[in-house]
C-alpha cells in the first residue's frame, strides 16, 4: 500500500497493519478502523484534510471493503472527500461516518455520490446534523440507488418532511433492509411520522429493521404501527424505545403478536407500560407467540406484579431467550422467580439447549445474568 509522510503516525500504523494482513494472504473483507474514540491507543482525531490524504491512498486499493472513521472531525470538507472516494473506490461496502460534524451540505454531496454507487451496502451517518435538507437528499437518493441495504440516520436532526419522504420512498424501494430514523426533530401532537411509517410498513415487504426511538409515539401512533404489522411479513427488528406508549398501546402490540410470525426483536425501553402493559405482553408470550427472541422493557415503571408475569411467560415460551428488565421496580418475589429461571436456563447441555439471557441490572449485579447492554441487531 502506498504511504505518505503527510499522514498522521497512528493512521500510518493502521495502514501498516493492513499491509501485514495482505502479506499474510488476506485479500478481501478488510475494514480499516480509524475511529476517533479508540481506547486501544492514544490517537489524534482525523480532520477533513487528513481524511483527504487517506482517501487518496485508498482509492485504488482493491483489498479494503470497509472504512470506519467515526468520532473524528471530518466536517463537510471530509464529506466531500468521502463522496469522491465512493465514486472512485468500487470495492467499498461499509462506510461509518458517525459523529463527524457533517452538516446539510456534506450530507448533500454524500447522498448525490450514492446516486451512481453500486457497491456500498451499509452507511452510518449517526450524529451528523444534516437536518431536514440533508435528509431530503438521502430520501431522493433512495429513489435511484439500488444497492444500499442499511442506512443509519439516527440523531441527524431530520425534520418531519424528510421522515415522510423516507416513508414514501420505501413503499417502492425493495433494497433497503435496515433504516435508523432515531430522534428526528418533530413538532405537533398528530404523530404524522408514525402514520406515514405505518402506511409504509403495510406496503413494504422487504424491510427487516426499523428504528423509531424518540418519535414521540403515543398510544394512537402505536395502534397505527400495529395495524401495519398485521399485514407486514418482513420486519424482524422494531425499536420504539424512548416514546410515550402506555398500557393501552401494549394491548395493541400484544394482540398483533398473537398472529405475527416475523418479529424477533422488540425494544420498548423507556416507555410507560407499567404492570398492566407487562401483563398483556406476558399473556401473549406465554400462550401464543413463538417467534419473538428478544424483548427489552427497560425503565417502564413495571413493579413486582408485572415482572412476575413476565417471568412466568418465560417458563412456557421456548423461543424468548433474551429479556432486558433493569430500571424497573423489583420486589423480593420478582428476584426469587428470576433467580430460579436463571438457575434452570443458565447452562448449555453440550450445546443442545439455549442459554437464556437477562439484563436485570442492580438486582442480579451481573452475578449470573448477562451484563446489561443495549439491544443490538444480530
Amino acid at each position: 500500500m502506498e504511504k505518505s509522510q503527510e499522514i498522521k503516525p497512528f493512521i500510518l500504523h493502521i495502514l501498516q497493519e493492513v499491509d501485514e494482513e495482505i502479506e499474510k494472504g488476506r485479500l478481501e473483507g478488510i475494514t480499516l478502523n480509524v475511529a476517533g474514540n479508540s481506547r486501544l491507543m492514544a490517537i489524534e482525531r482525523v480532520t477533513g484534510e487528513d481524511f483527504g490524504i487517506l482517501c487518496r491512498l485508498l482509492k485504488n486499493n482493491p483489498y479494503i471493503n470497509g472504512l470506519d472513521v467515526r468520532y473524528n472531525l471530518l466536517s463537510d470538507i471530509g464529506a466531500c472527500y468521502a463522496a469522491k472516494l465512493l465514486q472512485k473506490q468500487h470495492n467499498l461496502t461499509y462506510l461509518n461516518l458517525m459523529f463527524n460534524d457533517i452538516g446539510p451540505e456534506g450530507g448533500e454531496v454524500i447522498a448525490k455520490a450514492l446516486h451512481k454507487d453500486t457497491t456500498l451496502k451499509h452507511l452510518r451517518m449517526t450524529g451528523n446534523k444534516i437536518e431536514n435538507k440533508g435528509g431530503m437528499y438521502f430520501a431522493a437518493m433512495l429513489q435511484i440507488n439500488s444497492s444500499l441495504e442499511k442506512l443509519d440516520l439516527g440523531d441527524c436532526d431530520l425534520g418531519m418532511q424528510s421522515v415522510i419522504a423516507f416513508a414514501t420512498v420505501l413503499t417502492q424501494n425493495h433494497t433497503i433492509k435496515g433504516l435508523n430514523l432515531n430522534r428526528p426533530i418533530l413538532y405537533g401532537e398528530q404523530e404524522e411520522s408514525t402514520v406515514h411509517l405505518g402506511h409504509m410498513l403495510k406496503e413494504n415487504q422487504w424491510l427487516v429493521e426499523l428504528r423509531m426511538c424518540k418519535h414521540d409515539i403515543k398510544n394512537c401512533g402505536m395502534k397505527q404501527l400495529c395495524d401495519a404489522l398485521y399485514l407486514n411479513r418482513s420486519l424482524r427488528y422494531l425499536d420504539v424505545s424512548c416514546n410515550k406508549v402506555t398500557q393501552d398501546g401494549m394491548v395493541c402490540l400484544a394482540d398483533v403478536l398473537r398472529s405475527n410470525t416475523t418479529l424477533e426483536v422488540i425494544d420498548l425501553s423507556f416507555n410507560r407500560m407499567e404492570n398492566a402493559g407487562a401483563k398483556y405482553l406476558s399473556d401473549t408470550l406465554a400462550s401464543h407467540n413463538r417467534t419473538l427472541k428478544a424483548l427489552s422493557v427497560v425503565s417502564n415503571n413495571i413493579e413486582g406484579e408485572g415482572l412476575v408475569a413476565l417471568s412466568q411467560s418465560m417458563k412456557t415460551n421456548p423461543t424468548l431467550s433474551n429479556i432486558y428488565i433493569w430500571g424497573n421496580k423489583f420486589d423480593e418475589a420478582t428476584c426469587v422467580l428470576f433467580l430460579k429461571i436463571l438457575g434452570i436456563f443458565r447452562f448449555n447441555s453440550h450445546g443442545s439447549s439455549k442459554t437464556r439471557q437477562y439484563g436485570c441490572g442492580a438486582i442480579c449485579g451481573g452475578w449470573t445474568c448477562v451484563p446489561c447492554r443495549s439491544l443490538q441487531w444480530p
